[in-house]
């Protein structure tokens, strides 16, 4: 057992290195990453590149789920935590979320 002290620098810590992000403004609920959104993302655009994917475009259900992706290490990834790694590859202009007619799906460049 940690005092409550030492349990904020353990999450401070994570916070600072983007593992942690804090849901609520009391800092009471927090969401811990494995992996931060820019690295998920980064796995996820290696792949891309790896099968020639580029131009193509994917529902967020066969990226996590789907038979292609299955020995990958994003395969099953939650889809909160999939629509960050997107946005983040969106910001360096690497894919595009768009919206399809049974959901979400992403076009990569």
């Amino acid at each position: 057992k940690l005092p409550l002290e030492s349990i904020q620098v353990v999450l401070e810590e994570l916070r600072k290195n983007g593992n942690l992000e804090w849901l609520d403004k009391n800092k009471t609920s927090f969401l811990i990453m494995w992996r931060r959104p820019e690295e998920w993302g980064k796995l996820i655009y290696q792949w891309v590149l790896k099968n020639g994917l580029t131009n193509s475009v994917f529902t967020l259900y066969e990226l996590a789920s789907g038979d292609d992706t299955e020995k990958e290490e994003f395969h099953g990834l939650d889809e909160t935590m999939l629509l960050r790694a997107l946005q983040a590859l969106q910001q360096e202009h690497k894919a595009e979320i768009i919206t399809l007619d049974d959901g979400r799906g992403v076009k990569f460049f």
